[in-house]
């Protein structure tokens, strides 16, 4: 009788476990990636849902215990690269990339389930990496040598990779894909490589391609004649920041990066699409929905890094379905997603000589090229109706060289930043039904982490001093903060496992134009403490 008990429970804990597993190896399903907006549990998209809301309902760590966190576990990659990623969590799986390494932690304690590390096989052209997706079993991501990589989310086994970028041309894949039914959407960064822009998808089972829609327009393509014909390098357009999607719609919402020679605009008159811009396409075709430029013509790097959130709110009394707009020049605009039309603009940084033409001599510029929104977005709280927005105060002279020489970076002239002392960083919270500016905190380095936003009327990020911090929601007061000891340039993210909430933060090295000290890609995991609940 014992023994057959024994035998029968040993059997059963063996499903369990075998249960378990195959519910790792095979999910998300596309209705769990769909209703990420909804699910306090996992982490399920670097932006937390398609929408990029970066909104959790999570409310045991609130405004009253939120000064009693603790770290409970840290995992170092052993990485001095710039730390960039934002993990993606499923049930009770973190992963995190760095630009050669894909690692599956416990989310709890840490522990490394698995760990890949891949050769490159072609020239690397850029060592950030910011992050993965997940979906049927399978984590997919870019590398700077232009593959695209797909392993088993649940031993890290190699499925396919491809070389889906020319690493010869320059391109490099520095965003985390977005992956929509059986289709993984990515495109390569490397606008001062002269490379020439384009959004792909690829089949999520073999990596096969399916579509390409091209942000720098071919010849006799739609937009082409917004360029001027010239015998100079012109490029542009291409991709480096996360992209939103309307699931219902089926329309992927992508923002696009500066035109090149970017100084030197003379070469490539007209208002240079689809550079700088929101395009939206369909997600299962790659056709052209609409689009809309926020800087035509740029001549001062001002790459567009955000479409996100996509957020629906009341605006003079009517519900309307919105998404923020933003990047590089320090506007946050928001449009409406079925006129197209524009319904507020807002500063989020110091602006100077927007519009003034760059001259030899020089013009100083705000913002300069590492100032306005970096690769992290906004968060939105429907709690609150706020848009939580991070960006960088920072400036420099821009200088158009007098004879246009072909050279990588490819500028078409020079740029000389202000001090890095000068450098600071804001994060506003605005109104989202009218653009008005509730408060302001400001931090004395560039803010370029993530923004998280939970129920229980709080904000987390991170400060490049790396202070990890957390504010009411309300009015901007900071509740709690902790050094982790290096920067943070990444994701902060927000979990539940057992019923339990988790904050999880990336520390490390930040690219050396930020001028933070040499460390270690680190996730740091924070909990309340059992007496704190």
């Amino acid at each position: 009788m014992y023994k057959a008990v024994v035998v029968s429970l040993g059997v059963l804990f063996y499903s369990v476990q075998m249960v378990v597993a195959y519910a790792q190896a095979t999910g998300p399903s596309q209705g769990e990636l769909t209703a990420a907006s909804s699910n306090s549990v996992d982490w399920l998209h670097p932006n937390h849902d398609y929408n990029g809301s970066r909104f959790v309902d999570a409310g045991e760590i609130n405004r009253s215990n939120v000064g009693r966190l603790s770290p409970v576990c840290i995992y170092q990659a052993g990485d001095a690269r710039s730390f960039e990623t934002n993990p993606i969590v499923y049930r009770g799986v973190m992963y995190i990339t760095t630009p050669d390494s894909t690692v599956a932690l416990d989310a709890a304690t840490c522990r490394v389930r698995w760990s890949y590390y891949r050769k490159p096989k072609a020239r690397e052209n850029g060592l950030r990496q910011r992050g993965a997706a997940i979906k049927d079993g399978k984590l997919v991501r870019g590398t700077p040598d232009g593959y695209l990589l797909a392993l088993n989310a649940e031993t890290g086994e190699v499925l396919w990779e491809r070389a889906a970028g020319n690493a010869a041309k320059g391109e490099t894949f520095s965003m985390p894909p977005v992956i929509y039914q059986d289709l993984v959407i990515i495109g390569p960064g490397g606008n001062e490589a002269a490379v020439k822009g384009w959004v792909g998808a690829f089949r999520l089972d073999t990596g096969e391609p399916v579509w390409r829609f091209n942000t720098f327009p071919g010849e006799a393509e739609p937009g082409s004649d917004t360029w001027s014909v010239t015998e100079a390098i012109t490029s542009g357009g291409a991709v480096w920041t996360p992209f939103s999607l309307d699931p219902d719609e089926g329309l992927v919402y992508i923002p696009t990066g500066n035109p090149a020679p970017v100084v030197y605009g003379d070469v490539r008159r007209g208002d240079n699409l689809y550079t700088n811009s929101l395009v939206v396409l369909d997600a299962r075709t790659g056709k052209l929905v609409w689009y809309y430029q926020a800087t035509p013509h740029d001549t001062h790097d001002w790459d567009l890094t955000q479409t996100s959130p996509l957020f629906t709110t009341e605006v003079d009394g009517k519900s309307r379905k919105l998404v923020t707009v933003a990047g590089k020049d320090g506007l946050l605009r928001v449009l409406d997603r079925a006129t197209h039309d524009l319904v507020y603009e807002v500063a989020v940084s110091q602006r100077e000589n927007a519009t003034a033409p760059i001259t030899v001599e020089g013009l100083h510029v705000c913002p300069g090229v590492f100032g306005g929104m970096e690769w992290n977005g906004p968060a939105f709280s429907p709690r609150t109706n706020m848009l939580y927005v991070p960006s960088v105060e920072w400036c420099g002279t821009f200088k158009v060289a007098e004879i246009l020489r072909y050279a990588r970076p490819y500028t078409g002239g020079s740029y000389e930043s202000d001090p890095a002392a000068s450098a600071s960083g804001l994060l506003t919270a605005i109104d989202a039904s009218t653009g008005g500016i509730r408060w302001k905190y400001r931090s004395p380095r560039p803010m370029v982490a993530a923004v998280t936003a939970t129920t229980s009327d709080l904000i987390f990020t991170g400060e490049l001093n790396g202070d990890f911090i957390a504010l009411d929601a309300r009015d901007g007061s900071v509740l709690y903060r902790f050094n982790t000891g290096a920067a943070i340039s990444g994701g902060v993210v927000t979990y539940k496992l057992d019923g339990k909430q988790f904050v999880a933060v990336t520390s490390g090295a930040a690219t050396r134009f930020w001028e933070a000290p040499p460390a270690s890609a680190t996730i740091i995991v924070f909990a309340l403490p059992k007496t704190a609940n």
